[in-house]
This record gives C-alpha cells, structure tokens and sequence, in this order.
C-alpha cells in the first residue's frame, strides 16, 4: 500500500503556477515545494510537467534543479520523474559508479515487472542513447556480467499462479549441487533465476528448504567473501520477498554509520506509490521504532521533510 497522502482532486494548471511562484525571485520556497509535490502522484506530476512548460516554456525539472541542492535537490528530482525514467536514472547511476553498484541493478531488475522492465530499458535508450545491457557489459565483467544482463532482458512469466511440482524438485536439487560445489555461477545457476516465475521459484526455493533443512540464502549468505554468492543473494531476496528486502536496505541506511542517503532517497521514492505503508509495517515489527522517527532522527532540514511527507507524515 501506497504511503503518500493525495488529494482525489487537483488544478495542473494552479500547480505549475504555485510551482512557479515557489521557484521565483530571490528566495526558493522549498516548503511550497515539498507540499505541493509531495502530495501528488505520479500521474498528476506528469500533468504539471507538461502545464509547466506550456505556460512558461520551461522545463521544469530543470529549473527544479537549478534552485535546489545537494540530498533535498536529488530526492526532488527524482520524485518529478516518470518512473521509467527514474529508473534508467537509477540504473545510469549506479553503472557508472567507480565500482558498479550491483544492488540497485539487481534490485531493479528482479522487482519491476516485465512491462516496467521494458519501459526502463526504452527510457534508457532514450535518455542516453544506448541500451542499458550494453552499458552494463561494458562496465562489468564475468560472471556478474551474464548475471545482470540476464535479469535485465528477463521477461518473466506473470499470468498465472500455476507451479510445476516436478521442475520445482528437479531444480532445486541442480541449486543444492551448486551450493555444495560452490559453483554459484553454474549457467544452469543463471537460467534458473532470470527465466523461471517467480512463484516457480519461491516452489523451487521452499523445496529447498523442505528437503536440507536450510534456506539457499543462509548458505549463500555463508559465503559471504564470494561477490557473486551475494550478488545471487540479493537476486533471490529480491524475486522472493522485495518487501523484506526494502526493510533491510531502509535499516541499513540508517543504523550503520553514518547515513547513506542515496539508499534511503531511493527506496522512500520508488515505494511511497507502491508499497511503503507495508514496507513501514515491518521496519517497526523488525526495529521497534516507526520509520518516520528513524528517518526524523537521521536526516534534517527541506530534505528530512520532504522525505517524511512521501513517508505521509503530516505537518
């Protein structure tokens, strides 16, 4: 469930004009800013893209990013995104760090849909003018790279809640004889979890467990000095359980020390529209602290509210 709180009803055109007053002179109103935004959703924003710029002849995201900076300008920026774009953003970023960021690549790709996957790539070619599996191949290498570029051109099966008993024995045996070989990049390793369903591979994954006694993430996560064991980890929490997987990212974000703001930017955006209110759920079943106090405590200023406003605290 959605975290964000959206009025059922909205004038674009009075809400690129209050953008344009915000925006305007000497001063930037941030706090007009984070309200009018925070509470609007993605389809809305798109409207007041668009009567933005036919009123003013201006993009308004880049004037949204000339007047604001550093935690509070990225987190604003990547909220007025469509969110196919946002993605390809998200993907650009972290193929382009130093050392390439697996999880979000994972994380994008084992969680969206296939027609969202598709969206992303498309937006992708678009903005940067090349395909997002050739940018991951030229920027990983090995195993890791067949990994990820497998899960990015993945289109899985979603229609049906069919599971084949038999393929799920089969399989998960084939995934045992590699956990013991310690041969986690096995191509038959890669096939499995970048073409199978994701039910029939939470039947894979439960006849794992059922039949050792153990669950195929603690052992990979066993082997935790292995970089593609927990590349494969991360694969499989994401295509099992993203919620879980949300939580444990938020919890890291904050608790370790000190704050990584681009997982915590990342996760708050991408999920105020789907599933944060859950995801906040289980933060405080696993933490006994409401999310909103942790991201209050470690966060401040025009950032800090405009994080807990898509978190749908209110003023």
């Amino acid at each position: 469930m959605a975290s964000i709180i959206v009025p059922s009803h909205v004038s674009v055109v009075e809400d690129a004009e209050a953008l344009r007053k915000a925006v305007q002179g000497w001063g930037t109103d941030e706090k007009a800013i984070i309200l009018l935004l925070g509470h609007r959703n993605s389809a809305q924003r798109k409207q007041i893209r668009i009567a933005y710029e036919e009123i003013y002849q201006e993009d308004l995201v880049k004037r949204l990013e000339s007047e604001l900076s550093g935690d509070f300008e990225r987190a604003i920026y990547r909220w007025v995104l469509e969110p196919a774009d946002r993605d390809a953003v998200l993907c650009h970023v972290a193929i382009r760090k130093h050392e390439p960021d697996y999880h979000v690549l994972v994380e994008i790709s084992c969680i969206r849909s296939p027609e969202e996957l598709i969206a992303i790539r498309r937006a992708y070619q678009i903005r940067y003018k090349c395909s997002l599996e050739e940018d991951v191949a030229a920027h990983t290498s090995g195993d890791i790279r067949k990994l990820l570029v497998a899960l990015l051109t993945a289109f899985r099966y979603i229609y049906g809640a069919e599971t084949h008993g038999r393929l799920a024995n089969s399989e998960a045996e084939i995934l045992r004889d590699a956990i013991i070989d310690k041969e986690y990049n096995h191509e038959e390793v890669i096939r499995i979890v970048s073409t199978r369903s994701k039910l029939q591979l939470l039947a894979t994954f439960n006849r794992y467990r059922e039949e050792h006694g153990t669950s195929i993430t603690k052992e990979l996560l066993d082997d935790s000095d292995n970089e593609f064991a927990m590349v494969l980890y991360i694969t499989i929490r994401c295509l099992v359980d993203p919620k879980k997987y949300f939580e444990k990212v938020l919890r890291n974000s904050i608790k370790k020390l000190g704050t990584d703001e681009d997982a915590l930017t990342r996760v708050i955006v991408t999920r105020a529209e789907v599933d944060l209110q859950d995801i906040k759920e289980l933060y405080y079943k696993k933490n006994s602290e409401l999310l909103e106090h942790a991201v209050a405590k470690d966060t401040s200023g025009d950032y800090k509210h405009f994080l807990l406003t898509l978190l749908g605290k209110e003023d």
